[in-house]
């Protein structure tokens, strides 16, 4: 067993000490994100059942698959918070921390005893990222919010359709990751800035901000014109052609975000006219007249295969690709050549497949860390190891219900 903060792991945040109150999603890829960098992160769970997502099918042995993707490479220590030695157990945890993430509404944490303002007296230098929908200052400060609340509320929702068809959430909960990134962002600004300044702060990340910070162009296409932006399903509100384009067999993406790629696609098409035609000359032209040009393009893209343009694409240098399933692009050469899947074991779920973080340093991507841990897997470890207690101690909270191991454990635990 290793101490906290002693993982061996390499990456930039080796060392990096995280102290993890988050659960769901909005949390956990923060922390996830972090571990992958190197961090070492200690997940503090309620008794029970700890991280909601343990119970959503389907299982890999006792593992959710949602909990799986979310919270390898971390430690989990099971703690009863409304209990007073277990806030005692998670102030000494904030004590030796440089990070903390929780994804509770506003105002929870405080009530717990386990805020920002007490935490900071122990240690000053505490970096305290609290994920929340709305954020501690907003009129919908106490309203519960998930990924599919913030998608409606920033209107990303309204775009993510075809015209004439209802709103559609996105197929990635990116309410939920939108936040995530962020408060990586945040965090790890603060972490620079305690190299400066050796105090910690606080960051507030509010969902509904992060997403709406990610409509970029879309808020300006409103802000320029005064016009809403107009949902257009894979096309582009301002670019043509660009999107999915029908074939004999299927779809196409292409995507002509400049002249270049416009007049190589004319070529591709085997007709070389259209760059040249007064209707598709210049971006203005071509999308004043979109439904011309796509008219076009969609007859003679009809008569011949996916895999015919596929080729022809990349032989005439356009940016393209085919519209993969789930399955397919994780088995595609592209992921393995970068060995974005890699497999990790479990002692009692065996052998599993994960997707790795994408970032690489120095060409090397750090290791993907351990298997996702059962609930209070790493309970007496962090009581022992990390906060140095002696074995009949840590016996006594797990006897008296203030922490808890997995069943195997629990005769050790008594034993002490």
């Amino acid at each position: 067993m290793t101490a906290w903060g002693a993982t061996d792991r390499g990456g930039p945040l080796a060392g990096v000490k995280v102290l993890d109150f988050s659960r769901i999603l909005s949390g956990p890829y923060a922390t996830l994100t972090l571990a992958d960098m190197g961090a070492d992160v200690v997940k503090v769970e309620p008794l029970g059942k700890g991280d909601e997502t343990r119970g959503f099918p389907p299982f890999k042995g006792p593992l959710s698959h949602y909990f799986i993707a979310l919270n390898r490479g971390k430690k989990s220590i099971a703690l009863d918070l409304k209990d007073p030695r277990g806030v005692a157990v998670a102030k000494a945890l904030a004590a030796q921390a440089d990070i903390l993430i929780e994804n509770f509404r506003p105002g929870v944490m405080e009530r717990l005893g386990l805020g920002y303002d007490v935490l900071s007296q122990a240690n000053p230098g505490l970096i305290y990222c609290g994920i929340s929908g709305f954020g501690a200052e907003s009129p919908l400060t106490d309203k519960p919010a998930f990924d599919i609340v913030a998608q409606a509320l920033s209107g990303a929702m309204s775009l993510n359709r075809a015209p004439g068809q209802s709103p559609n959430k996105l197929g990635l909960p990116l309410g939920d990751m939108a936040g995530s990134i962020f408060a990586v962002f945040g965090v790890l600004a603060a972490l620079h800035q305690r190299g400066e300044t050796g105090k910690g702060q606080k960051v507030d990340v509010a969902m509904l901000d992060s997403l709406m910070a990610m409509l970029g162009y879309l808020a300006q296409i409103y802000f320029v014109s005064g016009k809403k932006p107009e949902p257009v399903g894979t096309k582009h509100p301002s670019i043509v052609p660009y999107g999915a384009f029908p074939t004999s067999d299927g779809h196409v993406i292409v995507a002509c975000l400049t002249e270049t790629f416009w007049k190589s696609f004319a070529r591709c098409l085997g007709l070389p006219e259209l760059a040249e035609d007064p209707r598709f000359a210049r971006y203005d032209e071509r999308l004043a007249n979109r439904d011309a040009l796509e008219t076009i393009i969609d007859a003679r893209m009809r008569q011949e295969t996916t895999a015919y343009w596929l080729e022809r694409l990349d032989a005439h240098d356009v940016p393209n690709a085919p519209i993969l399933d789930v399955d397919e692009a994780l088995e595609q050469p592209h992921v393995a050549a970068r060995g974005l899947v890699q497999t990790v074991t479990h002692p009692e779920a065996g052998e599993m497949r994960v997707v790795r973080g994408p970032l690489r340093f120095d060409g090397k991507a750090p290791a993907v860390g351990s298997a996702p841990p059962l609930l209070g897997e790493d309970t007496l470890e962090v009581l022992g190891e990390i906060l140095g207690m002696d074995p009949a101690a840590c016996a006594e909270l797990v006897a008296g219900g203030v922490a808890s191991v997995p069943l195997r454990d629990t005769v050790a635990a008594e034993e002490g």
